[in-house]
C-alpha cells in the first residue's frame, strides 16, 4: 500500500479554500475500518457547507463529503461486522442506528459526515464500523456511492414513515438525486408519479425512468395542473425539495390527509404555508432528516431485490472535484459523482 493518498480539504470557508493535498493514509484504531474509497456522490448540502459552513462546527483542515462506496482495506481490533475486501457504504448520520434520532429538543440531530466530521472526498479513511453497511450487490461503487443521503431521504420518507402504496399518487418536484430516488421507489410500490420541472428535456427523461405525468412550470400553474391531473383530489404524498415560501403550493398541492415531506431548503430554511388548507385538508407535513442505519439497510436490500438503477448524470475524476461543484449549480440531472482512479 502506498504511504500517502490523495484528499480535498479545505482550510476556511469557502470553494477557494479547497486543494486537493496529499496525506498520510490512516491507520484503522480498535474497532474502526480503514476503507479503499472508490466513488463519493455529492449532495446540495456540500455546496452549502463549502459555501458557507452551515453554522456547523467545522474544524479546519475540513473534509467535504458524506456518500461514498469503497472496499475495506484493513480491519482494527475488535471489528466484527465486515472483514476484507466487503464492499461498503457510508451512513450519513453515523450513530443513529434505529428510532427516533439522536439529540434533543433544545439541540436538534445534525451529528453527520462532511460536517460535524471529517468527510469522505479521500483516497482512504479510517472510520467506526458502525458507520458503514454492505453495499448492494447489484450496483457498481458509483451507483451504490448514491444511497447514503440521497437514496435513504427518498425511502425514508416514502417507505419508512410514509408507507407509499399502490393507488395513490405521489408529487416530485425536480428531477435531481432525491427526486429520481423517489420517483423510482414510488413507482415500484404500484404509486403513479407526477414529476414537477421546469424544463422540458428534463421532464422527458423522467418520463422515460417511469413518471406516470410531467407539468412544466415554466408555462402553466403547476398546482393547476395537479388537479387536473388527479381530478381535484391532489397528491397524497409530496416531497418538498424547495423549501422557503415554496411550500405554500405543496399544501395546496396535497389531498386529503395528504402527507408532505419537507427535505430541500434552495429557497430558504425558514418556510411558509397557509394554515387554512393544512389544518382544513389535516395534511401531515413531517420534516426529514435523511434517515438511520436499519433504513438504509432496508434500502439497499430493496435495490437488489427490485433492481433499482440510480440516476446519475455524470461521473468527474477526484482532481475534477470543482468541476463537479459547478455540474451541481448548474442543477444534475439524478447524482454527480467522483470517481477515485
Amino acid at each position: 500500500m502506498a504511504a500517502s493518498m490523495k484528499r480535498w480539504q479545505m482550510d476556511g470557508i469557502g470553494r477557494d479554500r479547497l486543494a486537493l493535498t496529499d496525506a498520510p493514509i490512516p491507520e484503522p484504531r480498535p474497532g474502526e475500518l480503514l476503507v479503499k474509497v472508490a466513488a463519493v456522490s455529492l449532495n446540495y448540502r456540500d455546496k452549502l457547507v463549502i459555501e458557507g459552513g452551515m453554522g456547523l462546527p467545522l474544524v479546519f483542515p475540513f473534509t467535504p463529503g458524506s456518500d461514498l462506496a469503497g472496499t475495506v482495506q484493513a480491519v482494527g481490533d475488535g471489528v466484527t461486522r465486515f472483514a476484507v475486501g466487503d464492499r461498503v457504504i457510508s451512513t450519513f448520520a453515523p450513530g443513529w442506528i434505529d428510532g427516533t434520532p439522536l439529540g434533543s429538543g433544545r439541540l436538534p440531530p445534525y451529528r453527520t459526515l462532511g460536517g460535524t466530521y471529517a468527510g469522505v472526498l479521500a483516497e482512504y479513511v479510517a472510520f467506526p464500523e458502525d458507520w458503514f453497511v454492505r453495499a448492494p450487490s447489484s450496483l457498481d461503487d458509483g451507483e451504490a456511492s448514491t444511497l447514503p443521503c440521497a437514496g435513504l431521504t427518498a425511502w425514508f420518507a416514502l417507505v419508512e414513515k410514509g408507507q407509499v402504496h399502490a393507488g395513490e399518487t405521489v408529487l416530485i418536484e425536480g428531477t435531481g438525486g432525491v427526486a429520481l430516488f423517489g420517483l423510482q421507489i414510488a413507482k415500484a410500490h404500484g404509486a403513479a408519479v407526477i414529476v414537477v420541472s421546469g424544463s422540458a428535456e428534463k421532464l422527458a427523461r423522467a418520463k422515460a425512468l417511469g413518471a406516470d405525468h410531467g407539468i412544466d412550470r415554466s408555462s402553466e400553474d403547476w398546482v393547476e395542473a395537479v388537479y387536473r391531473l388527479t381530478a381535484d383530489d391532489g397528491a397524497d404524498h409530496i416531497l418538498e425539495l424547495v423549501g422557503g415560501a415554496h411550500l405554500e403550493k405543496a399544501v395546496r398541492a396535497a389531498a386529503i390527509g395528504g402527507r408532505i415531506y419537507q427535505i430541500g431548503v434552495l429557497e430558504g430554511f425558514d418556510v411558509a404555508a397557509p394554515a387554512g388548507p393544512l389544518m382544513l385538508k389535516n395534511v401531515t407535513l413531517r420534516g426529514i432528516g435523511v434517515g438511520h442505519r436499519r433504513a438504509l439497510e432496508d434500502l439497499v436490500a430493496a435495490v437488489d431485490r427490485i433492481g433499482l438503477k440510480p440516476a446519475i448524470d455524470r461521473k468527474y475524476p477526484l482532481a475534477d472535484f470543482s468541476a463537479a461543484l459547478d455540474h451541481l449549480d448548474r442543477g444534475p440531472f439524478g447524482k454527480i459523482v467522483v470517481e477515485m482512479a
